[in-house]
């Protein structure tokens, strides 16, 4: 059985987004796959149930049920822009229901099924802004990753009804709201925003309740936690609130909002509340009869947990979307296996019960190996060790440094970094580090890096590989690096910190925390909260005279999060030094482009580093 390769990129098919139906009965969920030819990720609308192979429903994405399982809503383009439509399930071809004019977002069916709430949108005076126009910004939050110069636009809530299609605006206002959620009596929507004049400044976020008619939002919280997300649950007035408190660095905790206030939910967990984020598994919370459902991180993996300490998956999987109905839980899971799997947990049973087989059924992997390492302060970190096991003497090692700092490393199949099943067929291991900073092991962990980047952290994975030298695994002369976001700033610093590593690979790198402070769209917030204090003693472009290591920087041209200019200032520095380097920009990429942009940059991007790492670091031709 061959190994995975790269052009197995273009036949992952990878589920996400599941919707239970209200009878418990079947599973809806959206499926990403590869179109090579068009060089486009494809949506589509699948149907899994027991007993029965899983089955295509419609091209699109985000399925959400009406409350009597009759109709199907999900988001699917029209003229360029994602429109709600409506799929009879008694048979007929979807209809759609809005007519956006910048698009609507995932649908939120009213508890009688009459009306569905969504935010979408919206430019100044209600129209589409001229690309054209000057951009005038009087604030930070002018523009967004993925979304490029605002322009005015807001994001707000918005109700159609189904009968008629006829929308309503509920929200106005210079503020974005959040997902809404209907009150139990379909009066009210609860949502999250940031009202605050100087928002862009403060880190402020709360739960506000609006009239589905429209009207003035009233404020529901206070500043004593740091609101990120809300959910009206069940049958009574209660509201769960995803939040912050103490600072928006740190773990986030569910709350439950009352009228005798808000009181935080005891989950018997050091462990940070995952809701569900672009390049963050996990699920908003729901209610399993009287008992609440969470996601939370642990040791890389993200499990899906009864309150206030029950895990109701297996331990090393990675849970990206939760669904429950009829007394019956599904998700969708990431294994050793398998990118993605959906799953159904019915009553009574104590192993769920897989729906679906989208792994690729012909190829053979290698599987991570978890594995403690003490840095010499004394701090235990946690690594993923993916190599062939049959392999007798040491080998180039590749240390892969997650972004974040705060995301982690799963022991699962990573479907976005088929390096490192490529280069583990190579004869090379690697390394896949979660040092301190990482989600996963406690606050006190995740936050121990704060106004240190690199000062405290660097230890961590240079301690990692001197063991895995000191263990035979490692050939000391054959070490490389490479990250991606926060990896590529770290990446940039242990290049200049040691000169051990005899190759780089750089992405989406930040390289002077001085500059990126006024460039990104969270420029300010990494400033203020992530790295406050001395930014140049943080930031590698000022030891960059230190490195030596040939450097591949790969970055998005419209990376908002760590503009391109990072990558070019990183590039002429080495380049005015004579250090070999080579710079490659994705045009049009943003951030997230390595998950989700054209498929052939992310195979170009996956390419460009086993040539690079092969060149510098085994002798072979780029």
């Amino acid at each position: 059985m061959p190994r995975l390769s790269l052009d197995d990129l273009y036949r992952f098919a990878v589920p996400s987004d599941p919707a239970l139906r209200p009878d418990g009965g079947a599973v809806a969920y959206t499926l990403t796959t590869v179109d090579r030819d068009a060089d486009e990720n494809r949506a589509e609308i699948w149907l899994a149930a027991p007993g029965a192979p899983p089955r295509r429903l419609a091209e699109g994405s985000a399925p959400r049920w009406s409350p009597d399982g009759r109709w199907l809503a999900f988001l699917r383009a029209v003229d360029g822009k994602p429109q709600l439509h409506l799929l009879p399930m008694d048979g007929g071809e979807p209809v759609v229901v809005t007519e956006a004019p910048l698009g609507a977002g995932a649908a939120r069916w009213s508890p009688d099924g009459a009306r569905i709430a969504y935010a979408g949108p919206v430019g100044s005076g209600g129209q589409a802004p001229d690309p054209h126009a000057p951009v005038v910004a009087e604030r930070l939050d002018h523009k967004a990753d993925g979304a490029g110069l605002l322009r005015g636009i807001t994001t707000h809530l918005f109700v159609v009804d189904v009968e008629s299609r006829e929308a309503v605006r509920v929200t106005e206002g210079d503020f974005h709201a959040g997902e809404p959620s209907w009150s139990p009596d379909g009066k009210r929507l609860a949502f999250v925003a940031s009202m605050a004049p100087d928002g862009d400044l403060e880190a402020e976020g709360a739960v506000y309740a609006v009239p589905v008619a429209g009207g003035t939002p009233e404020r529901l919280t206070g500043p004593e936690i740091i609101c990120t997300g809300v959910w009206w649950t069940g049958d009574d007035e209660r509201l769960i609130v995803a939040g912050l408190k103490g600072g928006p660095v740190g773990h986030t905790r569910l709350f439950t909002l009352e009228s005798g206030g808000l009181a935080e939910v005891e989950t018997g967990l050091d462990r940070n509340v995952m809701t569900g984020h672009p390049g963050y598994p996990g699920a908003s919370p729901a209610l399993l009869g009287d008992d609440l459902l969470f996601c939370v991180r642990d040791r890389g993996s993200t499990h899906l947990y009864r309150a206030p300490a029950h895990r109701l998956v297996p331990e090393d999987v990675s849970v990206s979307g939760v669904s429950v109905a009829a007394g019956r839980v599904a998700y969708v899971a990431a294994t050793a296996h398998s990118a993605g799997e959906v799953y159904l947990l019915e009553p009574g049973e104590q192993a769920p019960r897989r729906l679906t087989g989208h792994a690729l059924p012909d190829v053979e992997l290698y599987t991570p190996v978890r594995r403690t390492f003490t840095a010499p302060d004394g701090t235990e970190v946690e690594g993923f060790v993916l190599r062939d096991e049959s392999a007798t003497t040491p080998g180039p090692l590749l240390l892969d440094v997650h972004g974040g700092p705060h995301n982690a490393w799963a022991p699962v199949l990573d479907g976005f970094h088929l390096y490192h099943q490529a280069l583990a067929a190579r004869g090379w291991t690697v390394l896949a580090l979660n040092p301190r900073a990482s989600d996963g092991y406690g606050e006190d962990f995740y936050t121990a890096a704060v106004g240190a980047w690199g000062l405290a952290d660097g230890q961590d994975f240079l301690a990692a590989v001197d063991d895995l030298v000191a263990d035979g695994i490692a050939d000391p002369e054959r070490l490389a690096v490479t990250g991606y976001s926060y990896g590529g700033y770290m990446t940039c610093w242990l290049t200049a910190a040691t000169d051990r590593f005899k190759a780089a690979v750089a992405g989406g790198s930040v390289t002077d925390l001085t500059s990126v402070s006024g460039t990104s769209d969270m420029g300010f917030a990494l400033k203020a909260y992530e790295c406050p204090g001395d930014l140049a003693a943080q930031s590698p472009i000022t030891r960059v005279t230190e490195v030596t290591a040939p450097t591949l920087i790969l970055h998005g041209e419209s990376d908002d999060r760590c503009p391109v200019g990072q990558a070019e200032q990183w590039f002429a520095a080495l380049r005015e030094r004579r250090v070999p380097v080579r710079l490659v920009r994705y045009p049009g990429a943003s951030h997230l482009f390595i998950l989700n942009g054209r498929p052939s940059h992310r195979y170009d991007y996956n390419e460009r580093i086993i040539a690079w790492l092969e060149q510098w670091v085994s002798g072979s031709p780029s």
